[in-house]
């Protein structure tokens, strides 16, 4: 398992990307903006499922141009600002994680690498078939799946160990009797997924936390991204015995605990494949629940748990021009 930053300039193809594209002009000085830019989003793998069975491939520009916001909450316009921190699911590792953090800094006329990401695993193991997907070849694109933290450069800092240990999500393994949370278990093996075709799926579900530092204030930054396993929707487990916090299946790791009982500034991002999972959830934490429309169809199983004082969305805090399976989720946190 590794869990790191990958270095400026690790990938010349993202370099190459960013160049030519436009970049957009912030609005503000970052000296005079006081509001910390944070949004949480299940990339799919950049390949997007279309109801007649295919699959579309999403290039990282176009993706982050559907999903970064205004202050009015609008996708396009010259108000757009360079985000602080995107907390994303189902990217395939390191190398997709790193090109993607570079078309962002190409899109604010920043160098490659201003943005980095961690990642729970560099390159996971592939697992699945199709990935509902009638042509192989984009089904392929998202049998590595992981979960990555990408933050600014210019506005955040990192210190060396202020990362956390990877932790497991919980699920109940099929077969099993829930019993109020009796059958749960960690979804990690030897109670991870029979067979060799699954064998790997649970590392999709890896969560990561780490804690940054505002450089103009020195106000500390806790981020953390999960990802629930699809079980979670029927019967909430989020470890042995145990249905999460207030039944929800989340649960955040020991050294992840740690990280965020030292900030002050809390933020979660999750897919945790489960509808009704309240705004009040994580208010033992001091957080609370952004956003309450579908995220993705119908339903809404992507949540934006934040402590501090949130900047008021006239989109209820989701982006509906998303180019993924899910819609995005954004809150502008003022410090």
């Amino acid at each position: 398992m590794s869990s790191h930053y990958r270095a400026p300039g690790a990938l010349a193809l993202a370099a190459a990307v960013a160049l030519t594209t436009t970049p957009i002009t912030p609005a503000h000085a970052a000296a005079e903006d006081r509001v910390l830019r944070v949004y949480n989003n299940n990339i799919e793998n950049l390949v997007r499922n279309n109801a007649d069975g295919t699959c579309t491939r999403i290039s990282g520009p176009d993706h982050l141009a559907s999903m970064l916001v205004d202050d009015d909450g609008k996708t396009g316009t010259s108000g757009v600002q360079a985000p602080d921190l995107l907390i994303v699911q189902q990217v395939r590792g390191t190398g997709q994680a790193t090109a993607y953090a570079d078309q962002l800094s190409g899109m604010f006329g920043y160098p490659a690498g201003t943005y980095k990401a961690i990642v729970a695993w560099d390159n996971p193991e592939e697992w699945g078939s199709t990935h509902k997907c009638s042509q192989q070849s984009l089904g392929d694109l998202k049998k590595r799946q992981t979960n990555a933290i990408l933050y600014n450069t210019r506005t955040l800092s990192l210190a060396a160990g202020d990362i956390s240990k990877y932790w497991s999500a919980g699920w109940l393994k099929p077969g099993t009797s829930y019993d109020g949370g009796a059958g749960c278990t960690l979804y990690k093996p030897p109670d991870s997924d029979d067979g060799t075709t699954n064998q790997y799926k649970w590392k999709r579900t890896s969560a990561i936390a780490a804690r940054f530092t505002i450089k103009q204030t020195g106000t500390t930054v806790f981020a953390a991204t999960m990802h629930l396993p699809e079980q979670n929707g029927a019967n909430a487990c989020a470890g042995a015995g145990y249905t999460g916090i207030a039944n929800s299946g989340i649960h955040v790791g020991a050294d992840a605990t740690s990280l965020m009982n030292a900030s002050t500034i809390r933020v979660i991002g999750i897919d945790a494949n489960r509808t009704n999972i309240a705004a009040t959830t994580l208010g033992g934490f001091g957080m609370t629940g952004y956003g309450a429309k579908a995220t993705s169809g119908s339903r809404k199983i992507d949540y934006l748990f934040v402590k501090g004082t949130v900047r008021p969305s006239s989109v209820d805090h989701t982006v509906s021009s998303t180019k993924s399976n899910h819609l995005a989720l954004y809150g502008f946190i003022e410090f």
